[in-house]
């Protein structure tokens, strides 16, 4: 079987969420909406697209991310806005993303649900950061993703209380906490 029809397999079956915290849930109803773009080159031996944020940024600076960010009131769907911030952040044009699906939404700590779209881009895309939201961007084979053995989850005190988070290193990159789990939703949706 295909690693893309793997995938797409995978995102129409049920599974339980992963949240990143349940002690931080409370009602979802009161997260904020938001929507990434996990994309994944169309290659032989496919790898995924990651963002590195600005050192400068109030909110997640320096942090490794999916292209992806708030669900605006004018967006049409977690699809569209998902594309539309991927073309924001590093000029991945719509068109010429083929979407999979959604994964499993992600709520977070920090009160976002997340919807991760997952699509295919062709290899050859030339990539421009948006120097306001992106710092560098890099490509991760998705092979090493998707290997469990490659992903920890540990625990920190933060805010006088304990929590978990998923952490992955890729070379000089760290990926972790809400990006790490959104890859871990997929992993154990793979499995």
């Amino acid at each position: 079987m295909s690693w893309r029809h793997r995938i797409h397999q995978a995102l129409d079956s049920a599974l339980d969420i992963e949240i990143e915290d349940e002690r931080y849930l409370g009602d979802t109803v009161q997260h904020r909406a938001a929507a990434v773009l996990i994309p994944i080159t169309d290659r032989a031996e496919p790898g995924v697209i990651l963002t590195q944020r600005p050192t400068w940024l109030r909110s997640h600076a320096g942090q490794v991310a999916f292209p992806g960010g708030k669900v605006d009131d004018t967006d049409e769907s977690s699809i569209f806005a998902a594309l539309r911030e991927a073309e924001e952040e590093l000029n991945i044009p719509p068109a010429r993303v083929e979407v999979i699906g959604v994964a499993d939404t992600y709520y977070s700590g920090s009160g976002y649900s997340i919807a991760p779209v997952v699509g295919i881009i062709p290899p050859d895309l030339e990539l421009q950061p948006n120097p306001q939201e992106v710092e560098d961007w890099f490509e991760v084979p998705l092979a090493f993703l998707l290997d469990p053995a490659n992903s920890i989850k540990k625990e920190t005190n933060w805010n006088g209380q304990q929590r978990s988070y998923y952490d992955m290193q890729w070379g000089e990159r760290r990926i972790w906490g809400v990006t790490a789990g959104i890859i871990a939703n997929l992993v154990r949706r793979l499995a």
